[in-house]
């Protein structure tokens, strides 16, 4: 049998119906424009893969509740808010294959969306007394914050060591996923052990995640962004990194150039491609993608045993096998 979202979603599969009444009521507002954009918003929803981290961690260690719900709804508000944010950093025309809201309605509606989507999601937390989720999921939000700093000051300098740049995707990646499954956890069990498993879980497929995110940017995937972009905004991502770690003084010095000066012209972004794809970059980069699948693979066998920790197992294998 393939392995399908459908197919790892059957143990919550009410509960995420469930789930999807719960997001899109949060969602309502009674300003028009506003609620015109959130309910665009909704129907463009990617995967929700969050939400499912966090819903199968509740069930992996109890019954899925009401607390649940909003901790799966606190974490997709968040990480919308932040998508919101993230493309009128980056000037994305495009989200998931449909025009974002910076595309749609530029950057003052754009910043005030993401603004409202993190008061709300922070509100709806506060309204239902989830202390705990608010505080799991507000110190993801600071490192995710934290983490996009960092790369765009180290971005400036072109010095990221391989080290900073796990650094990097585990706070701007890893700790919302980390907090996803956290707060699940924390919504069905109050043992310590559990909780902690399921957040280093979270941690561990987070890196792995960025890892083969990263790492579309060198393939011939069509991931609904252009190939290179990384380069030309100057990120120095795993495979890059390697590259540049095995390489001659010589061409380590004209790959930094072109990627300060050159940045935007495509002959040269595909020279840097083939250039990582010569020294071995994706090569090691999947390498150490699966060890950090690998290890979250092994948090899950300290936990119980039963239809949603395997679907954890199976989305593990799905998020780092997936070809978009």
């Amino acid at each position: 049998m393939s392995l399908t979202l459908k197919n790892i979603q059957a143990p919550i599969q009410m509960e995420l119906d469930h789930f999807q009444k719960h997001f899109k009521s949060a969602m309502k507002t009674k300003v028009a424009l506003l609620d015109k954009i959130t309910h665009y918003i909704v129907q463009t929803k990617g995967k929700q893969i969050r939400p499912m981290f966090a819903l199968l961690a509740a069930k992996a260690c109890g019954e899925v509740n009401e607390s649940s719900y909003i901790a799966a709804s606190l974490v997709e508000i968040i990480h919308t808010a932040t998508l919101v944010h993230d493309d009128v950093v980056d000037e994305a025309e495009k989200r998931r294959g449909f025009f974002s809201i910076f595309s749609l309605w530029k950057t003052k509606i754009a910043v005030l969306v993401g603004d409202y989507l993190l008061s709300r999601g922070l509100n709806m937390a506060l309204e239902n007394k989830e202390y705990e989720s608010l505080h799991i999921i507000n110190s993801a939000v600071q490192a995710m914050s934290e983490g996009e700093l960092m790369q765009i000051e180290k971005a400036r300098k072109l010095d990221i060591t391989e080290n900073i740049y796990y650094e990097i995707i585990r706070q701007k990646t890893a700790s919302l996923i980390s907090a996803a499954c956290c707060a699940g956890a924390t919504s069905t069990t109050e043992d310590p052990a559990k909780i902690k498993a399921l957040s280093d879980f979270g941690e561990k497929i987070g890196i792995a995640f960025q890892i083969k995110d990263d790492l579309f940017d060198y393939g011939d995937d069509n991931i609904g962004k252009p190939k290179g972009i990384d380069i030309k905004e100057k990120k120095m991502t795993l495979p890059l990194i390697y590259a540049l770690q095995n390489c001659s003084w010589i061409e380590k010095r004209k790959v930094i150039f072109n990627i300060n000066r050159r940045n935007t012209n495509q002959k040269v972004v595909k020279e840097i491609i083939q250039f990582v794809h010569d020294k071995g970059g994706l090569e090691y980069a999947k390498t150490k993608m699966d060890d950090y699948k690998t290890e979250a693979l092994e948090i899950l066998t300290t936990l119980p045993q039963n239809e949603a920790t395997q679907s954890l197992k199976d989305l593990v294998e799905f998020v780092t096998n997936r070809r978009k």
